[in-house]
């Protein structure tokens, strides 16, 4: 086999935007984000799938991008977190998770934010999760308690132990805006994280 063998021809979607690329077969996805297309916002922290920096959705769930041969992608549509903002307006969860703080160094967020929208849509499609209560009715959407959102997201790291907040943020984005005052209201706090 040739090294010219080993590469492909193909297009991703990536945040709406099909990217006509020649890939050697073992470049990961991650790797074409960041090196290929400029999109940095998925991280390489362990490049072993254990970390969740490089969340990314594919087809509208989550993924671990560092782990995802690329030319295994093509007519998927991938998302990162450039691309969960509707222009300059923020996605509810990126919006969520600066009103609650829910961020320190800020290595782990664009992985955080994406795995949380994932989060989202398995919960509202009705995916149980080993915490997810056996009474639940089979396909129906999951209430997302903060046990149900600490166990969605466990396989998200963050060093820096901003985990209170990000459960408050993805808390949020399942409440929607009325949801969260209502939260809010009931356990003390303030809009911004803070307490009363």
């Amino acid at each position: 086999m040739t090294a010219a063998d080993a590469r492909s021809d193909l297009v991703l979607h990536v945040n709406g935007t099909p990217y006509p690329l020649t890939l050697d077969h073992r470049t990961t996805l991650l790797d074409v984000l960041r090196e290929h297309l400029g999109l940095t916002g998925a991280k390489k922290g362990c490049d072993h799938g254990q970390c969740g920096a490089c969340t990314v959705l594919v087809d509208g769930r989550r993924a671990n991008s560092c782990l995802l041969p690329a030319v295994a992608q093509e007519g998927r549509r991938i998302t990162t977190v450039e691309g969960l903002a509707d222009g300059e307006r923020l996605h509810p969860l990126q919006e969520a998770f600066l009103e609650r703080d829910a961020l320190q160094c800020g290595y782990c967020t664009p992985g955080q934010i994406c795995s949380a929208v994932g989060v989202l849509a398995e919960a509202a499609d009705g995916f149980p999760s080993y915490v997810t209560p056996y009474t639940a009715a089979s396909g129906a959407p999951v209430e997302l308690t903060p046990d149900e959102i600490r166990e969605r997201m466990s396989g998200n790291l963050c060093r820096c132990g901003a985990y209170p907040h990000i459960v408050e943020a993805v808390g949020d984005g399942w409440a929607g805006p009325e949801g969260r005052a209502d939260r809010d209201a009931r356990s003390g706090r303030v809009a911004g994280g803070g307490a009363v």
